[in-house]
């Protein structure tokens, strides 16, 4: 979220260049987006810290999330490097099947943009060696939600991850409110 706020900067000045004659609405609009973001991160930092700290680790389809487990403290481990073009191998699978398993992690993320072929491959590998890791939603990684809804928005995107991956993971967040 603190990357988003000083890209709301970066573009109003841009807009405020470009049409100096509406330079103060851009001013209040950013300054209110930006009282939002700020309340989101903060309840993004809150509620990531009710994960109890060994299962904070986020495994995702690839590592589109690094940015969030720098900001909120949570460990990210992909299947596939940052693109979704690379293929994982047996032994990426089998190696984060056993993390899974020797960090009994209770659950995995699939993503809207990326096949979940691979993350439940990684649910069946654990369930054979005994451990019930589930799939504890979906996430919106490489584009947000469908236009005209609260996840088409990045502060609906951004909450939308951050409550389902709290609570997938034992924290408690019961959604972000902007009021």
């Amino acid at each position: 979220v603190s990357g988003w706020m000083q890209a709301t900067k970066v573009v109003t000045a841009t807009l405020q260049a470009y049409d100096p004659e509406r330079a103060e609405a851009y001013a209040q609009n950013a300054s209110n987006y930006l009282k939002q973001l700020t309340a989101l991160d903060a309840y993004a930092k809150q509620v990531m810290a009710t994960i109890p700290e060994n299962q904070r680790v986020l495994v995702t389809a690839h590592d589109a999330f690094n940015y969030l487990g720098r900001a909120y403290g949570v460990e990210v481990r992909g299947i596939q490097g940052v693109s979704t073009e690379s293929e994982a191998g047996v032994r990426d699978l089998e190696d984060l099947v056993d993390f899974i398993v020797q960090r009994k992690i209770p659950a995995v993320f699939v993503e809207t943009s990326v096949a979940d072929k691979n993350v439940r491959a990684l649910v069946e590998g654990t369930q054979a060696r005994g451990h019930a890791v589930r799939i504890g939603g979906s996430l919106y990684s490489d584009a947000m939600g469908a236009a005209g809804t609260y996840e088409g928005t990045y502060i609906g995107m951004i909450d939308h991850n951050v409550t389902t991956i709290v609570n997938a993971l034992g924290g408690e967040a019961k959604g972000f409110s902007a009021e």
